[in-house]
């Protein structure tokens, strides 16, 4: 999706969506920045949602950020603020620190890869294994996870439409390569952790969180000692935005992994003052 506002835009905002999402989970944020005067740019990565499933790809977060600045000159933006949810907040500090001179600002919610979850004792699970995982996916265990994990154990009848979005890929023709593609980007987020890293970022930066997020890949196959030590966003929001000279921290004490779904009008209203 590429949207402009009415007459000049007053800047570009590029919107990456997680693993489990898709660009239009970001439909309400898209109409608020519309309204500020934003053009908005929001693709589907590779792997996911409308874009192509490939039988083989080598996923790596410096490929699918290539891929995107490389979409971005296609279509004339060379500077823009750069804006990702969990794996594709994970994907813009990537982008950020790999293309630092177009990225304007950067604004990461409730990213993935600020901790790294085999060096706190998680288990390495091969693409193989997660395939299988994947393949078993239903209604049920998709609405159990987000449920537990984006919105803090709450439920409402309004989320079932991203289950159901979610269910779709896994349940339509090309069902068996996008969980494979699901499983490789998997084993891409575990072994590529970006925290090391946050601390180079140049530009301008909001990090946002929901306290309640316990966001943690390899949590399900983690040791039970292990477990109770992934996934404190309440910690590690504290812990990451320290680490990053300029950086703007933002939290929702009672919110979790999907705070723009779970409270827009709360999100919405930090992310405008935060912008310029």
């Amino acid at each position: 999706m590429d949207i402009s506002p009415e007459g000049t835009p007053k800047g570009n905002i590029v919107l990456l969506h997680g693993k489990n999402f898709c660009g239009a989970t970001w439909n309400a944020t898209i109409e608020v920045l519309l309204n500020d005067g934003y053009r908005v740019i929001v693709p589907d990565q590779i792997g996911f949602c409308k874009s192509t499933k490939p039988k083989e790809y080598q996923f790596t977060l410096e490929a699918l950020a290539t891929n995107t600045n490389g979409f971005l000159h296609d279509i004339g933006i060379t500077n823009a603020t750069i804006m990702g949810h969990s794996m594709g907040g994970m994907l813009a500090g990537r982008y950020a620190l790999m293309f630092p001179t177009e990225t304007y600002r950067l604004v990461m919610v409730d990213p993935l890869g600020l901790e790294n979850w085999f060096a706190l004792g998680v288990p390495y699970q091969t693409p193989d294994a997660s395939y299988i995982t994947e393949l078993a996916t239903t209604y049920t265990s998709i609405r159990n996870y987000q449920q537990a994990t984006y919105y803090s154990g709450t439920w409402k009848d309004a989320y079932d439409v991203w289950v159901y979005m979610l269910l779709s890929i896994y349940e339509g023709p090309l069902g068996d390569r996008f969980a494979w593609n699901m499983a490789a980007t998997t084993d891409m987020v575990f072994t590529q952790p970006i925290i090391y890293e946050l601390p180079n970022l140049k530009m301008e930066s909001l990090l946002v969180v929901g306290d309640k997020d316990n966001t943690a890949i390899g949590k399900a196959w983690a040791p039970d000692a292990v477990k109770p030590l992934l996934g404190h966003y309440d910690v590690l929001g504290k812990q990451v935005s320290a680490q990053i000279p300029g950086c703007t921290l933002v939290e929702f004490a009672d919110l979790g992994h999907s705070p723009q779904i779970q409270d827009p009008d709360s999100f919405h209203a930090a992310l405008l003052d935060w912008l310029p």
